[in-house]
This record gives C-alpha cells, structure tokens and sequence, in this order.
C-alpha cells in the first residue's frame, strides 16, 4: 500500500468510527517551498476549526507492522486531545488593531516560494523573503498562525511598513533570540528523547574548552531564522565572538554560526549546506543553499562568497 492508498484507507476507517456528525476527509495542503502534504481533516458539526492530521509518521509505523485498526485508535486518540470543544471566535482577524500585536515575521525562500509570493506582502532579503503572519497561539506543543495576505492588507487598511513596524517589534517581544553553543542544541534535542537517567548523564557530560558552532534561533525553535533580521542581533553575536562569522541556513527554523577562524572555506561551507538539505531537512523546512558572511566591519550580511 502507497502512502495515497495508505491515507484514503485511513479516511475510510476513521469515518466508520466517527460519531455525532463527525467527518474525516483527505486534504493536501501546500506548505513552504511549494511541498504537498497529505493527511487528514477532520470536521465536527458547529465547530468552524477543523484540524488536519498529517499521516507520515503513522505510515511509517503501518509500514512496520502497526495494523490499521491500531493505527486508527491512535488518530482517534490524537484527535481526542486536540479537538476543540467550542467555535473559535474569528472575529479579531477581521479588526487590525486586534490582531496587530500578535504579527510576526519569518524568512522563506524567494525562489521556491513564488507563487505564495504573488499574493503576500513581503521584503526581500538576500536570496529569501521577509514574509508575515499573525501568531495566534504559542505553546509547548508548537504554535497555531495565519499568513498575512493582500486580502488582509486591504481589509485591514495598512500598508507594507505598518505589517513591517509592527512585525519588528512584536518578534523581539514574542519569539526572541535566543543564540547557543551546537553542543546545547544536540543536549537540548536529546535531552527530550532520554529517561531520566540518561538526562542526569547527559547534562554531566563535560564542555569542550572552546566551541566551533554556534546555534541562533527563537524561544519557541519555531522559524527562528529569522533572527538574523532582528536589529543588533549580528552585530552582538559579533561581540560575543569577536570576530566575523559565517552563518548557514540550516532550515527556516534556526541557523547555524560558524566564527571565520575557524579555518573552514565558504565553498566548503555551501555544500555543508547543500549536503544537509539533501539528507536531513524536510522540504518544506529549507531554507537556502548558500551560506552568508557577516562582517563586523561592516555590520553587514553578505554572500559567503562575496567575503
């Protein structure tokens, strides 16, 4: 079975089981970079948000043995905990000054991303765009958000600089910087995978006297790249370094920092890049190909190969 087959089946078996009015039904939706995924949404009667489940990982386990009827009590499960109880009052998306407060910005690829382009407000920067939405909900599960779309410019009467004004101030409020040695990130991505044991292992382990990699990223690891937008963050990262540094799109969530001193060469450095978002970065999470260069001097980013 397909992984289409795989999801049209799940539909099926969900429907069987769904009670009160409940549907499930197949979605793909279009997400950054132009990707497709497939899954999912399922509706309940009176209520007007419907979450989409997205059925890779549940594929994958069918794939290893996990039977369908076990891997649909597992999506009614799922759906348990996250469906809601009570309309949600849209209302607010309608008034600028009611959502004006919770709009954010992020970094996509320009060239991937053209057709999302040609109807969103964006700045350029570099080879990506400055893109915004409206961060509705920001959680330790991850965070619900709405893109900013002409149709909403012309509803709400503003223009490119307001969204930008208030983009800049509200990602330093909402979503911080947040910059840190790679050695943090492996412990902070392995720590959320260990027994408890393990943990007190882990955070025992022994620092490395001086660090090659840096990570810089926001508070909720949610497009955190674009911090390297936020005024003075290079320019302090710079400081705390004391020299340039190369930056590497590692995906649209963080980048990684790379001091100059340390010895490695851009071309060396794009096809890092390159090799990472063949091999360990979902398609929808990359970012960019090249790596940047961030000179003190200048308080500048540029091209690696413009250095």
């Amino acid at each position: 079975m397909n992984y289409q087959q795989f999801v049209s089946a799940v539909e099926k078996n969900l429907n069987q089981k769904m009670e009160g009015g409940v549907k499930a039904s197949c979605y793909t939706a279009v997400k950054n970079n132009g990707t497709e995924r497939k899954g999912v949404i399922i509706e309940t009667p009176g209520i007007n948000i419907s979450p989409t489940i997205y059925l890779e990982e549940y594929y994958e386990e069918y794939r290893k043995g996990r039977t369908m009827e076990e891997t649909v009590d597992a999506l009614l499960q799922f759906y348990g905990c996250i469906r809601r109880s009570e309309p949600w009052d849209c209302s607010e998306l309608l008034e600028y000054n009611r959502v004006k407060d919770k709009i954010v910005f992020k970094l996509i690829n320009t060239e991937k991303n053209r057709d999302f382009l040609s109807d969103a407000p964006h700045r350029s920067f570099l080879d990506l765009s400055i893109v915004f939405y409206v961060l509705l909900e920001i959680g330790s599960d991850g965070t619900a958000s709405m893109p900013v779309k002409e149709a909403h410019m012309k509803r709400w009467n503003v223009t490119d600089e307001m969204l930008w004004e208030a983009a800049a101030e509200n990602g330093r409020r909402l979503l911080p910087a947040e910059f840190f040695t790679m050695r943090h990130a492996l412990r902070e991505c392995m720590f959320q995978q260990k027994n408890c044991k393990e943990r007190e292992n882990l955070l025992a382990a022994p620092e490395a006297d001086r660090d090659q990699m840096y990570v810089l990223s926001n508070r909720a690891r949610s497009y955190g790249a674009a911090c390297i937008v936020y005024p003075y963050v290079l320019e302090m990262i710079g400081g705390i370094l004391g020299e340039d540094f190369f930056v590497l799109p590692s995906s649209v969530h963080e980048v990684v920092i790379v001091p100059a001193s340390s010895g490695v060469g851009c071309r060396e450095l794009d096809e890092m890049v390159r090799e990472i978002n063949r091999t360990q970065v979902a398609a929808e999470e990359v970012l960019s190909d090249t790596a940047y260069f961030y000179s003190r001097r200048t308080d500048t980013l540029q091209f690696g190969a413009a250095q």
